[in-house]
């Protein structure tokens, strides 16, 4: 496997076979300015100020987030541009990454009842493994959280029978989430959400960590980059963390493939029980939108 042949898969897996009439929600505009600018050399605060500023429910939510104990500051901010000084220019972008795809992709069902909720606890997750770790952007592992199960809602929407497959795929079984989900539509949450990143213009690398979230032989396969191979890592654990904090019963993944993600990241079990009461404020307090 290269990633050559996975960026080829995602480019056609929508013009073809069952994802063919999927639409996927185009990015939002205020998103693609945002990450122009943070894409520049050197992106100023007061442009990612004024951008956030143009949504009042997204200004809001902005300060309402530096001023959660999630960040414990010193003092507080009461305008967008002391909220961004706050966060910093990576930190916002991601929390705004997070509240623009909120409001753009709907869950209805009740099957997804707690989505947005989970979602980004995991994004929290991967944020905080990857700020314990050396050579992982916190904000790239953030973002690839929030997109992994993004497929999920706009596969539920576009799919023909995809909540019984769905409801299916929830319960406890010898087989995987995508196992249920390939056998019922030849397709899964992983490509769609890989599509959703592809057309949201994110870094390539989270579009193919996405795609490959949830095949664990890439651990072991040097052709995969190493940033990639950690990240699908580093997503089964978050979900373990998150699992563990809503009380979950454990999915057949981690009992399958959880402690080869360990090894893979060097990470113990006493470790997982430190992070875990770390992480326990921010899993509380998901982002307060």
């Amino acid at each position: 496997m290269r990633v050559a042949d996975i960026d080829r898969e995602i480019e056609t897996a929508k013009a073809a076979g069952p994802l063919r009439d999927i639409v996927i929600q185009p990015c939002p505009a205020l998103l693609t300015d945002l990450r122009v600018e943070f894409n520049r050399e050197d992106p100023e605060p007061a442009t990612i100020a004024k951008i956030a500023s143009r949504d009042v429910a997204m200004a809001a939510a902005l300060i309402r987030v530096a001023n959660s104990p999630i960040y414990a500051r010193s003092r507080t901010a009461s305008t967008v541009a002391e909220a961004v000084a706050l966060l910093g220019i990576a930190q916002t972008v991601s929390i705004l990454t997070g509240f623009l795809l909120r409001e753009t992709i709907t869950v209805q069902s009740p099957l997804l009842e707690h989505f947005w909720e989970t979602s980004t606890r995991r994004a929290y997750a991967m944020g905080y493994i990857a700020r314990q770790m050396y050579g992982i952007n916190a904000d790239i592992a953030h973002t690839c959280g929030l997109f992994c199960h993004v497929g999920l809602p706009i596969m539920l929407q576009g799919l023909l029978g995809y909540e019984a497959t769905l409801a299916e795929a929830l319960q406890p079984s010898g087989r995987t989430f995508t196992e249920v989900e390939n056998d019922a539509h030849r397709t899964d949450h992983a490509v769609v959400g890989a599509i959703v990143a592809k057309t949201w213009r994110l870094p390539p690398i989270v579009a193919i960590a996405v795609r490959l979230h949830h095949d664990f032989t890439v651990l072991r396969d040097d052709n995969i980059p190493a940033e990639v191979r950690t990240l699908v890592a580093m997503s089964l654990l978050a979900e373990h963390l998150v699992a563990l904090h809503e009380g979950q019963t454990e999915h057949v993944e981690w009992d399958q493939h959880g402690a080869a993600c360990l090894a893979h990241l060097h990470v113990s079990e006493a470790e997982i029980e430190h992070w875990l009461d770390a992480l326990h404020v921010q899993f509380e307090g998901p982002a307060g939108f």
